[in-house]
């Protein structure tokens, strides 16, 4: 007789992130109580992560907040790259200007964090290099970036849009990049953002269930 199934671990179909016991947990755990990433989407960044870690360059987030994600990140970094850094871009102050038109946040928004409050949270201080301020003005002076990895959470149009024309051109082939807000309605403006610069250069960003975009960078 075959195995049986944990049948709470399919429902409708299997969802591993739901199993207690999956490795996945260990890092998941360490920013759950801060992060505003739900279970499913953490999964998703942390197993596309773990794909790209044998990949060139290092690893950036852009929108930290409060550091959960990037907690994650940096656990699974310290346990299977710790070669590799961290670069971490966020105002720590709140949202910077918006676009009434296309976006709901609003400057000033998710200011209940900080740069100290952040990397205490975040922790393994040796993996990380802190960009502090407003996108594009702390990509200068990373032209040469390699990067392997790339998670954009940054909510609206323009500083996604910055994001998009600065990193993709500098993720290594077979790297990855993760839209967070991709598919969320108050997050419109990050998906029309996505969405003209991947029109315009040739990628195409594989919209999931969880409402994150991924967009591999193409080996050809």
């Amino acid at each position: 007789m075959p195995h049986s199934p944990d049948p709470h671990l399919y429902n409708p179909l299997f969802y591993p992130w739901g199993d207690a016991n999956a490795e996945f947990q260990k890092w998941y755990r360490n920013g759950s109580p801060i992060t505003l990433v739900s279970v499913d989407r953490a999964y998703a960044l942390i197993t596309l992560l773990r794909q790209s870690l044998g990949t060139d360059g290092d690893v950036w987030e852009c929108g930290v907040y409060k550091g959960g994600s990037a907690s994650m990140i940096a656990g699974v970094m310290s346990e299977l790259s710790p070669s590799k850094k961290l670069r971490l871009f966020d105002t720590f102050s709140g949202m910077p200007a918006s676009d009434p038109n296309c976006d709901a946040f609003k400057a000033g928004d998710l200011g209940d964090s900080s740069e100290e409050m952040a990397l205490a949270n975040i922790g393994h201080p040796e993996l990380l290099v802190v960009h502090k301020g407003t996108i594009p003005t702390t990509f200068s002076g990373l032209e040469d970036s390699r990067i392997c990895f790339a998670h954009i959470d940054v909510d609206i149009y323009q500083s996604t849009m910055d994001c998009m024309k600065f990193i993709y051109p500098r993720v290594s082939k077979g790297g990855i990049l993760v839209c967070d807000d991709y598919g969320f309605p108050e997050c419109y403006g990050a998906r029309k953002a996505v969405d003209e610069f991947c029109s315009s250069s040739g990628c195409v960003p594989f919209s999931i269930t969880t409402g994150q975009a991924v967009i591999f960078k193409s080996i050809a």
